[in-house]
């Protein structure tokens, strides 16, 4: 139907015995393009020789662009965003503030993880909201703080039982993901219901539209993984996003390296994507690579619209 096209521009507009005909060329448009940009984002993958699940969802139009988008990848810090997302629930739901204090002990504190939380307050006895301790799981990644955050809200079970998905499977904490090679890759999801979430999420039907709004500038204020989906980008523009990256191990595999992510185009519209890159042999800054010109090639469709 036209209606479901914003502007004249999506239409073909024709005269014919004194009627205007208005021609919906947009469908058959859309999907060829859309299947060029795929067979771009396919050779780039290709090249990559990486395992590699890829989704992409247009916000307003709901193009999509799918690449495995249904096998499970190990998330890593990606589920934080669940975590993230489980927390401001209970905030909605008046079981949580903002405001509340934590306390934090040296003994909240694991030394061998990811901790910029740790590197701050070495011996911690410190207290901070929950406000801040969101930020610093979301912001930094902070491992230390996602742990402190699933405790609060009862643990996995209840992260698990927010998102309730079968393309979502959760099944250890931080520190738990420590403990060997393979717990790393137990929690998993799929790129396309990570992208599905993410639409979810941004239509601010999973929270209210304060913990929404807040919970999505803390994640635009992100400070890692700033080589990934942002870095061939136009510096101001806004990503909303979260990654997640595994170890390397002795013989050179790392497990994980992926990011989703919010993208706001240059009309003002917006894509999630989600890109999981599984076993690379390659280094790390290769598969930051990889996501970044993914993300780019995927602007560059949409900017010359």
């Amino acid at each position: 139907m036209c209606g479901l096209y914003r502007s004249f521009k999506h239409m073909l507009v024709r005269t014919f015995i004194g009627t205007v005909v208005l021609l919906c060329a947009v469908p058959f448009a859309y999907s060829q393009n859309t299947n060029k940009l795929q067979q771009q984002i396919a050779q780039l993958i290709t090249a990559s020789k990486a395992t590699v699940g890829l989704s992409m969802l247009h916000l307003e139009n709901n193009q999509r662009v799918s690449i495995n988008a249904d096998k499970h990848y190990p998330m890593l810090s990606v589920f934080k965003f669940h975590t993230a997302l489980t927390v401001m629930h209970k905030v909605d739901n008046g079981e949580l503030s903002l405001k509340q204090m934590l306390h934090l002990k040296k003994s909240d504190l694991l030394e061998n993880t990811w901790s910029p939380f740790r590197e701050k307050y070495p011996d911690a006895d410190v207290s901070i909201n929950l406000k801040e301790a969101i930020e610093w799981m979301v912001i930094t990644s902070d491992n230390n703080m996602c742990d402190v955050l699933l405790r609060l809200v009862g643990g996995i079970d209840t992260v698990d039982s927010f998102i309730n998905s079968p393309d979502f499977v959760i099944k250890n904490n931080e520190e738990a993901m420590h403990e060997s090679w393979g717990a790393q890759f137990l929690n998993t999801t799929t790129p396309g219901n990570a992208t599905l979430l993410l639409k979810q999420f941004y239509e601010q039907k999973l929270l209210t539209k304060k913990s929404s709004r807040f919970l999505y500038k803390t994640m635009v204020a992100n400070t890692v993984g700033q080589n990934r989906m942002k870095a061939k980008l136009p510096v101001k523009t806004i990503v909303a996003h979260r990654t997640g990256t595994s170890f390397t191990n002795d013989a050179g595999l790392t497990g994980a390296v992926n990011n989703i992510g919010i993208v706001t185009l240059p009309n003002g519209d917006h894509v999630a994507i989600a890109v999981f890159v599984h076993n690379t042999t390659a280094p790390v800054a290769h598969a930051e690579a990889l996501i970044a010109d993914i993300t780019k090639v995927i602007w560059n469709f949409y900017a010359r619209e």
